[in-house]
């Protein structure tokens, strides 16, 4: 039985009292305490007012003609009617004072329901409406729950927590990760804290609140089939993954930098664990890209990448489109196989997206990238990788990387995890070590 009383309960007391049935009764067909029906009725009665022209509370107010009840006037000097003065009481001086107010309402049932004298009263009235009565118990709930009911000391202390980690680029769901139980309060309270100004953080300091705007969908445009897009549609890929369903898949992008930045960065995750790895190239053409596929060929052996690297899903970029160099090795051995998103569709890649606003974090848009060196490369793929993720249970994709390969992968580019409250996520992590 729910502890609060439902629509449907109140439907019932509304009945009831219709019936003229005493409190006991109701509360025994509804199996509740007589009190607890005594009190709704009560807490959640409507009245109405009698005399709604005046304060003045008599009851004969607006038929009430009397002059002169005080001793000080004479009847040929005073020309207005005693319920206006505004230096007397009427109250006190009239014998047919008579007040709104209805003793009987002070005791059950409290409302004028089956009272004999309701149409001729002239008294306030009060009744009981179930759809009255539910609507101010939801509003009551509502406004109960609402405002700061943590004391400022306390606030004080969860901000010392909040603000430095936040202060890195870290979201606060990365910190409960490792601070909940000095929190104490849950996400959506520390948010709807943040919107009533309760610590020294804003949500601009949020590093996804303000960024995210609503999307609208389009239809998604193929003016021609290239010839390199043969067989490597997403259809064909979907078509392939049904048939394969065990099989790992990989999404890879480029990121640019400022205009005049020659280095790009290829991008690459796992989306089974959201790992994200990050490479440096020269520039965005087909070479480079075929570069690092070699290179991490040669480092992890032909079958480590096969079993890392089975199928990956990209986009249709320029430095993308040699894929047979890409799929194939020097010597013609098959290493992966690579499909393309469908033009104007990067939600089919939706992971890696996703995290290129955890990387634009460290390498905002406008960010040289000339000025980076690899070192400085794989600093960040260790920050971004030690992020947690809502997504996993709030584990870090360095925690899921736990298979044979997925460990050799890590040991041969030497990544290691952050502790989380050393996770920095802003430029200064490249100042930082300059």
């Amino acid at each position: 039985m729910s502890k609060h009383l439902t629509l449907s309960d109140r439907a019932i007391i509304e009945k009831y009292l219709a019936l003229d049935v005493s409190f006991a009764y109701i509360a025994r067909h509804l199996n509740r305490s007589a009190t607890t029906i005594s009190r709704e009725v009560k807490n959640h009665r409507c009245f109405v007012n009698g005399n709604v022209y005046t304060n003045n509370d008599c009851a004969n107010y607006r038929t009430c003609l009397r002059r002169n009840l005080c001793d000080t006037e004479s009847k040929y000097t005073c020309f207005s009617r005693c319920k206006t003065c505004t230096e007397y009481s009427c109250h006190d001086l009239c014998h047919d004072y008579l007040s709104l107010h209805c003793p009987l309402l002070d005791n059950p049932p409290y409302v004028c329901t089956c009272c004999p004298e309701e149409k001729t009263c002239r008294r306030n009235h009060a009744y009981y409406t179930a759809h009255r009565a539910h609507a101010e118990y939801i509003k009551e709930l509502s406004t109960s729950r609402k405002g700061i009911r943590t004391n400022p000391e306390r606030l004080m202390e969860i901000n010392d927590i909040l603000a430095p980690l936040i202060n890195k680029g870290q979201s606060i769901n990365h910190i409960f990760a490792s601070h909940a139980d000095e929190i104490g309060l849950s996400e959506k309270t520390i948010y709807n804290y943040i919107d009533m100004n309760a610590f020294h953080i804003k949500n601009i300091d949020l590093p996804k609140k303000v960024r995210y705007r609503q999307r609208h969908p389009h239809d998604v445009v193929m003016k021609m089939d290239y010839q390199y897009r043969k067989g490597r549609t997403y259809t064909d890929f979907t078509s392939f993954m049904e048939q394969n369903p065990n099989l790992p898949v990989v999404e890879m992008d480029t990121v640019k930098g400022a205009r005049g930045s020659h280095k790009v960065l290829l991008t690459m995750i796992f989306r089974q664990t959201n790992f994200m790895l990050v490479f440096l190239m020269p520039d965005g053409t087909q070479k480079s890209v075929k570069d690092v596929f070699d290179k991490l060929t040669l480092h992890l052996g032909l079958d480590t990448f096969r079993k890392l690297f089975p199928v990956i899903l990209t986009d249709n970029g320029v430095e993308f489109k040699g894929s047979h160099h890409l799929e194939y090795t020097e010597n013609g051995a098959r290493r992966t196989r690579v499909f393309y998103c469908d033009p104007q569709a990067s939600w089919q890649k939706g992971r890696i997206e996703k995290n290129h606003v955890i990387l634009r974090q460290v390498l905002p848009k406008g960010f040289n990238f000339n000025t980076l060196e690899d070192e400085d490369i794989h600093l960040i793929i260790c920050h971004v990788n030690s992020v947690v993720r809502e997504l996993f249970e709030n584990n870090t994709p360095f925690d899921l990387m736990q298979t044979d390969e997925q460990k050799k992968l890590l040991e041969t580019l030497a990544l290691s995890p952050i502790p989380l409250d050393e996770v920095c996520l802003k430029p200064k992590l490249l100042k930082r070590k300059k």
